[in-house]
């Protein structure tokens, strides 16, 4: 079978019987066991006509691969194993992809899917030539059970929190080696949101591990995420908790008051920033003694304004941070499909606040909710609304010295030489994208913005929600961060594209500049689907 290669790789493959090499993998030696070692058959392009978000429609075509399966046996006989999956092409570039996980993890991340934010058109990374990998985190979410349940054992939480991505880093270069006869010459890893966490977590702390990250809308912050979340659902129980034509009312106020500041009509909020400021939802207020889906009363007011302001804790998290910032504006009424959408997907859900949370919850809602309950204050049965922070210092600090991976200093992760790329969803409910822009600028003043701009980037994206939807957000990272980590090729301003679900052209119905923060799109002439119609400046 062809294989598209990216440029510059030498190409190595199993020995001439793949199907013996791969069959040989198998093991029962030591803690890390090889339950299944299977060559796969070269497998076609498919596209589902439903899914949760677009890009989880579109199943790439994959080359002929050594499909292992393993996992890694726990310390404490009461925590589950780590599972894994190693993705070993028959043709090799040399190169591997480790992907990230999302949510609570609890799945198994096979590898074989597309990577955040990459096209629907390009060959996958596998059919690229590159082994890829990825890891349940060391548990197994099962069906009605809350997503938090796990963290009751340490030894599970502590591999969520980094352990069981490094163990498996490190399974994945001994298969390779045993494979391949050589060690990768570079890898890579690529995450979005707990993924995007986990990219920056290796960063931090593994920082000889990996030559190129991606994280895209990672939730750094974790902690003050959760605590966030909760907040921003508690303030709508009640009589608080806004209509979905209500959320429509905000979304056009929004693009009323700031679509066109870029200088195009386009219903796109290019600046958000400069729009929190501008966006005032007080002008929505209902007149006296009246409520109806085209005002907003002093509750749901008071809601909104907590949503957009920050989270301040009573006493220092981890590297010193002791808020989490509030979220922004614009994508507030993108639709609601899974985890795809704006205000409704992730904040208010089609009922308002339950407890314990419901399935027809927003999002922040039961994993906030359920996170103070089973990972903070470990009481199940805990009523939320009586929870405070400082009755549960020593835990609060202890969790964030695991999950937050805010620690700015990259100094080890530089001098190894890697290269970091960050991408931040501006329309964003599920985590907000201000967190992973004051992260960049504490690594900008730590380490100095010259030193900064030769191993890291920062983009932000207008108009994307959580999970690629809403406005162009589309971009080959992968290609960016090798270009960048093997030709010293640093990355400017790029393209986002926004296509079709419909193979096999995924036709491109709009474009925009992916601009460096802190720049943004602003429209010259042409077009408004043309990113060439815009140029990017503060």
């Amino acid at each position: 079978m062809a294989m598209a290669h990216v440029d510059g790789a030498s190409a190595l493959t199993l020995a001439e019987d793949a199907d013996t090499v791969c069959k040989g993998l198998a093991s029962d030696a030591g803690a890390v066991k090889i339950d299944s070692a299977t060559l796969q058959a070269p497998s076609p392009l498919a596209v589902a006509e439903r899914g949760p978000t677009s890009s989880g429609r579109v199943t790439p075509a994959n080359p002929a691969f050594c499909k292992v399966l393993g996992h890694i046996e726990p310390t404490d006989p009461k925590a589950p194993p780590i599972r894994f999956q190693v993705n070993l092409p028959v043709e090799w570039n040399g190169r591997s992809l480790q992907y990230g996980g999302d949510g609570f993890n609890g799945v198994l991340i096979t590898g074989l899917a597309l990577p955040p934010a990459y096209p629907f058109d390009k060959p996958s990374p596998l059919a690229r030539g590159f082994v890829t990998y990825g890891t349940d985190s060391g548990h197994e979410t099962k069906p009605g059970e809350p997503p938090q349940a796990f963290a009751l054992n340490d030894e599970a939480f502590e591999n969520f929190a980094h352990r069981a991505y490094k163990k498996v880093r490190d399974a994945a270069v001994a298969l390779m080696e045993r494979a391949y006869d050589k060690r990768p010459q570079k890898m890579y890893f690529m995450g979005s949101s707990e993924g995007g966490r986990e990219g920056m977590t290796m960063a931090q702390r593994y920082p000889e591990d990996f030559d190129g990250i991606f994280s895209r809308v990672p939730v750094i912050n974790w902690v003050g995420l959760q605590h966030a979340g909760t907040r921003s659902g508690l303030v709508t129980m009640g009589d608080a908790w806004i209509r979905p034509a209500q959320v429509k009312l905000v979304g056009d106020a929004v693009r009323a008051a700031c679509d066109k500041a870029d200088g195009s009509d386009d219903a796109l909020v290019q600046d958000p920033v400069d729009c929190k400021s501008t966006f005032k939802p007080q002008k929505l207020r209902c007149a006296s003694e009246r409520n109806g889906d085209q005002c907003l009363t002093d509750p749901q007011i008071k809601a909104i304004d907590t949503l957009h302001g920050a989270y301040k804790f009573p006493f220092p998290l981890a590297n010193g941070l002791d808020d989490y910032p509030g979220w922004g504006v614009s994508g507030e009424d993108t639709p609601s499909v899974g985890p795809t959408g704006g205000w409704t997907a992730w904040w208010l859900g089609t009922a308002p606040p339950a407890q314990p949370p419901a399935p027809n919850n927003g999002i922040a809602w039961i994993y906030g909710a359920g996170t103070i309950q089973y990972v903070f204050a470990r009481d199940p049965k805990l009523d939320v609304t009586t929870y405070k922070p400082e009755d549960h210092k020593a835990r609060l600090l202890e969790i964030s010295q695991l999950m937050d991976s805010t620690n700015p200093d990259l100094s080890r992760f530089r001098a190894h030489g890697g290269r970091l790329i960050v991408l931040e969803h501006m329309a964003d409910y599920a985590q907000s994208p201000y967190a992973g822009i004051r992260y960049f600028e504490n690594v900008e003043r730590l380490m100095g913005s010259a030193t900064t701009d030769l191993f890291a980037r920062l983009y932000t994206a207008p108009g994307v929600d959580h999970v690629g939807s809403g406005a162009p957000a589309n971009v080959d990272m992968l290609s960016v961060l090798v270009d960048w980590v093997e030709k010293d090729k640093a990355p400017g301003d790029l393209e986002v594209t926004e296509q079709k679900v419909e193979a096999p052209a995924f036709s491109v119905v709009r474009a925009l500049p992916l601009c460096r923060w802190p720049a943004w799109p602003h429209y010259k002439a042409g077009p408004v689907t043309d990113s060439a119609s815009f140029f990017c400046a503060q």
